[in-house]
């Protein structure tokens, strides 16, 4: 006979069983590569051999190296495609957002990168690129414009990895921003025109305070992610660009943690990373607050 205690039971042993991949999963690939990288910070150790707690050595090294602050610089500076892209992204989503011929069919090629491996795209991007015989170059000498080598030149490197970076996030920003805009009710656009608003004046306080949730979301989202860009300047200037001026903080990470096997030294830039990420997240958080306190 089943008795409702071995029914609570049973149900409490299926519980732990379903979260139990998760926090699994948390333990062993988030919480304890920290814990170890957190350690391995305040150490000397080359990846291979012992670990030599040195103190604060490596953070102090860090605070002085010329490299760091130029891989930051770097970072910061590719992050400017992010209100680019926010901003491509809206405009192309109100666009479609609107009952033309064609939308369903530019949403697809819009949202093709989306899906498309970085890794083909940033090699695509790279030949693109190419001084000589590069695609960029010949569409510019069609208006008679002789375009530079954009990934060996230390002034055009980096808006170079912006407009692949915009191009490549632009799809899946947009369908956001659609879905925003298409959950706004017709009937808030029906009685502003019967007050006589003008389109800027139904985008100012109609579809922006819709959206924006979505820009909060695709803000803090981009910056994380922005922070953390890697794979396309290791793919298209796998030397840290002309000057080390397309290297961004993961790419110097990942350069001193296995190519100069300095993984004490690699972790103390990634714990400054995840400050720097941590703090900037919060402002997000509490301006977002604010604002949303002020539009009540």
């Amino acid at each position: 006979m089943i008795t409702k205690s071995n029914l609570y039971r049973k149900e409490k042993i299926y519980g732990y069983l379903f979260i139990l991949p998760p926090i699994l999963g948390l333990l062993i690939f988030t919480l304890f590569p920290f814990v170890y990288s957190l350690y391995g910070s305040f150490t000397d150790w080359d990846g291979l051999g012992q670990m030599n707690f040195i103190g604060l050595d490596n953070f102090k090294d860090l605070f002085s190296d010329e490299l760091f602050y130029k891989s930051m610089y770097n970072t910061l500076f590719l992050m400017l495609g992010i209100p680019i892209g926010l901003v491509l992204a809206l405009l192309l989503a109100l666009g479609l957002n609107r009952k033309i011929p064609g939308t369903t069919t530019f949403r697809v090629i819009y949202y093709i990168p989306v899906i498309s491996s970085l890794a083909a795209v940033s090699i695509m991007w790279n030949w693109a690129y190419n001084g000589d015989y590069g695609l960029v170059n010949q569409f510019l000498e069609l208006f008679g414009i002789k375009g530079p080598n954009w990934l060996m030149d230390k002034d055009t490197v980096k808006p170079a990895l912006i407009l692949m970076t915009v191009w490549k996030g632009l799809g899946y920003t947009m369908l956001l921003y659609l879905a925003a805009l298409q959950s706004v009710s017709r009937s808030y656009y029906e009685a502003a025109e019967l007050d006589g608003a003008s389109g800027f004046q139904m985008f100012r306080n109609i579809t922006w305070p819709m959206v924006k949730p979505v820009t909060f979301f695709l803000v803090v989202t981009n910056i994380i992610g922005g922070s953390q860009i890697f794979t396309e300047m290791n793919i298209m200037t796998p030397t840290g660009g002309p000057e080390y001026s397309s290297a961004s903080i993961v790419f110097y990470i990942w350069d001193k943690a296995f190519k100069n096997l300095q993984m004490g030294y690699a972790s103390a830039m990634a714990m400054i990373l995840g400050i720097f990420i941590f703090i900037v997240t919060l402002i997000q958080f509490k301006m977002n607050e604010k604002s949303s306190f002020d539009g009540d």
